[in-house]
């Protein structure tokens, strides 16, 4: 019996330790082809620009990681063994509405240095939140659109 208990607890101290490690590869291959960042998503919510006041609940928000990809922003759950992203933002299709610092409960629910943009995807309103240094660099992305390509920065 006690065999038996100590065999059992070692298989799930291995199994913990190969889905952190499986964890830890995935995070390492999405990072190898570059121009990541650390970046949390908040999908279907009110645009800050609706006159609505934006929801600082933090409630919603996922942890993830997006990637620049051609024209495309790929993002991926951090806390997920899927190789595929969660989400795919095409440049073209991104409209941005405001950017706000967290507030309220937010402030638990993201990084301690994120800046939140509001924006619209395809007329679904999303937040992104990443750091303030990202934002720069997504906002240039998006300003450097091909010529003909709309493209709404606020």
């Amino acid at each position: 019996m006690i065999l038996a208990l100590l065999v059992c607890g070692i298989a799930v101290v291995v199994l913990a330790v190969l889905g952190l490690f499986v964890l830890g590869l995935r995070r390492r291959l999405i990072q190898r082809s570059g121009g990541t960042f650390d970046c949390s998503l908040r999908w279907d919510t009110v645009p800050t620009g609706a006159g609505a006041p934006p929801d600082t609940s933090g409630k919603g928000w996922g942890y993830g990681v997006a990637r620049y990809n051609g024209d495309r922003v790929e993002w991926f759950r951090v806390f997920s063994y899927a190789p595929r992203p969660r989400r795919v933002l095409e440049r073209g299709a991104i409209e941005v509405a405001g950017r706000r610092r967290p507030a309220g409960e937010e402030e638990l629910a993201l990084l301690s240095d994120a800046m939140v943009l509001s924006c619209l995807h395809r007329g679904t309103p999303l937040e992104l939140a990443m750091s303030e240094d990202a934002l720069t660099g997504f906002l240039a992305w998006l300003e450097a659109a091909p010529p003909g390509q709309r493209v709404n920065v606020a």
